[in-house]
C-alpha cells in the first residue's frame, strides 16, 4: 500500500501549529517562574540621603519582583507605619508616599524636612517572612553667615552690596532677604537687586545711591527655615566719614559702666584714714 505524504500546505500549518503551542508552553513557564521568584530590593537604592532643612526630603526604595504585594514605609525610632502602598497612616501632612504604576520605585516625600525627621526610615515588604531595608536621613539645618561685621556705615549716595553664604547646607539653596523683619519689597525702591547662586550657596543684595531710608537691620536666612538660622546685619547711612568714624568711636570706646575691685577700694581707704590722722 503507498502512503502519498501530506501536500506542502499542511507540513507547513502543522508546523507553525506545534511551534505556537511550544511558544505558548514555553511563555507561561516564563510567566509562572517570574510570579514566583521572590521580591527584592535593587542594590542602586541609595541608603544615605542628606537634605537641608525647610526642602523635601526625598526617601527611593527599588524593589524587583514586586508583583501585587504592598511596601510598607516604617520610622525604625517609634516604628510608626508612615505609608502601606500610596496611603500614608500618619497625622504630619508633610509626609507623602509616591509610587507609578508599572515602576520599580517607591518613594516617601517628606515636605520642608526638619532635623528632627534625621533617622533610619524601613522600606518593608509584606511577605512572610517580612523583609525590609533601611535608608538613613540626615536633615542639615542651614545657618546663614552675612560677611563683613555685624554693622555696617555707608554714606548716602553711595552704593552696598551685603553678601550672604550658606556653608553648612547641601546645595543649592534659595536665600531670601529682609529688613527689619520684612521681605525686601522690591517695588518701593528702585536700584536694588539680588545676584542668587543657589548652587554656591550665595546671594548679593546690591544697593545703590543709598539714602536714610535705607538703614535698618537685613537679615538674609535660607528657605524654609526659622529665625534663629538667620544672618544679620545692622546698615547705617551717614552724612560723611567723620560722622562714621565719631560712630566707631563711641560704640567701641565708650565704657558702659566702671567697676573698682573692692579690695582695691579697702586699700586705698585704709591709706587716706592713716594721712588723715
Amino acid at each position: 500500500m503507498q502512503i502519498n505524504p501530506p501536500p506542502q500546505g499542511m507540513l507547513t500549518l502543522v508546523t507553525v501549529l506545534v511551534f505556537v503551542a511550544l511558544g505558548e508552553g514555553s511563555m507561561m513557564s516564563f510567566e509562572d517562574s517570574v510570579w514566583d521568584s521572590p521580591p527584592y530590593f535593587d542594590d542602586s537604592t541609595v541608603r544615605e540621603v542628606t537634605a537641608a532643612a525647610g526642602y523635601p526630603a526625598m526617601l527611593r526604595c527599588r524593589v524587583r519582583n514586586i508583583g501585587d504585594r504592598a511596601v510598607s514605609w516604617i520610622r525604625r525610632r517609634d516604628l510608626h507605619i508612615l505609608a502601606i502602598g500610596i496611603m500614608t497612616y500618619t497625622n504630619d501632612p508633610r509626609f507623602q508616599a509616591e509610587h507609578s504604576e508599572g515602576s520599580d520605585d517607591w518613594t516617601l516625600k517628606i515636605r520642608s524636612a526638619r532635623p528632627a525627621d534625621s533617622g533610619v526610615y524601613e522600606c518593608q515588604i509584606s511577605i512572610d517572612p517580612k523583609i525590609s531595608l533601611g535608608i538613613h536621613l540626615n536633615v542639615i539645618a542651614s545657618h546663614a553667615r552675612i560677611l563683613g561685621g555685624r554693622e555696617v556705615f555707608v554714606r548716602r549716595g553711595s552704593d552696598v552690596n551685603l553678601t550672604c553664604l550658606v556653608e553648612t547646607a547641601p546645595a543649592p539653596i534659595e536665600l531670601h532677604w529682609a529688613r527689619n523683619g520684612r521681605p525686601l519689597d522690591f517695588s518701593q525702591r528702585g536700584g536694588m537687586s539680588i545676584l542668587s547662586e543657589r548652587r554656591a550657596r550665595t546671594s548679593q543684595l546690591l544697593m545703590s545711591r543709598v539714602s536714610p531710608r535705607d538703614a535698618g537691620n537685613y537679615s538674609c536666612y535660607p528657605m524654609g527655615n526659622s529665625g534663629t538660622d538667620a544672618a544679620f546685619v545692622l546698615v547705617h547711612v551717614i552724612k560723611d566719614e567723620n560722622s562714621a568714624a565719631m560712630q566707631h568711636e563711641s560704640s567701641a570706646n565708650f565704657p558702659h559702666h566702671a567697676s573698682i575691685p573692692i579690695g582695691f577700694a579697702v586699700g586705698i581707704c585704709s591709706v587716706l584714714g592713716l594721712l588723715m590722722r
